[in-house]
């Protein structure tokens, strides 16, 4: 029994797994993709997805300063916002838009994507913001 209990105190003690369902909602961490390579890696493996900062829908251009690469659920996020937005400017409600993506340490892929959506001369505007990790 003194055996047993000094085994049971002298090995390392592993965390359980989490459930399925936590196991999903896990977010990635990219914090050692620190080039252009190691994200383009990631692409052809499908666990990260190029797109424009600023969209081309308004005025972006496929340029390498304004490419980056964020996850596949982050881009599916992306498209639901272009989406408003395209509505938003149809209706005349915004007519300007700020992109700034938001890094963690020295990783090449934006931990979050923060949009600011306004008009010239009406007041308000919408600031979605896109967590990618």
């Amino acid at each position: 029994m003194i055996l047993a209990l000094a085994l049971m105190t002298a090995a390392p003690l592993a965390a359980p797994a989490p459930p399925p369902a936590k196991r999903a909602a896990m977010k990635p961490d990219f914090s050692t993709v620190t080039s252009l390579a190691a994200a383009e890696a990631l692409a052809r493996q499908g666990k990260l997805v190029r797109v424009l900062l600023f969209p081309a829908e308004f005025g972006g251009e496929d340029v390498r300063e304004n490419a980056i690469y964020i996850t596949p659920e982050a881009a599916a996020a992306r498209e639901l916002i272009l989406g408003t937005l395209h509505r938003f400017v149809s209706e005349g409600l915004v007519d300007k838009l700020e992109v700034t993506p938001d890094y963690k340490g020295d990783s090449f892929v934006p931990s979050r994507i923060v949009m600011h959506a306004t008009h010239s001369t009406k007041k308000g505007g919408i600031n979605p913001t896109i967590e990618v990790w």
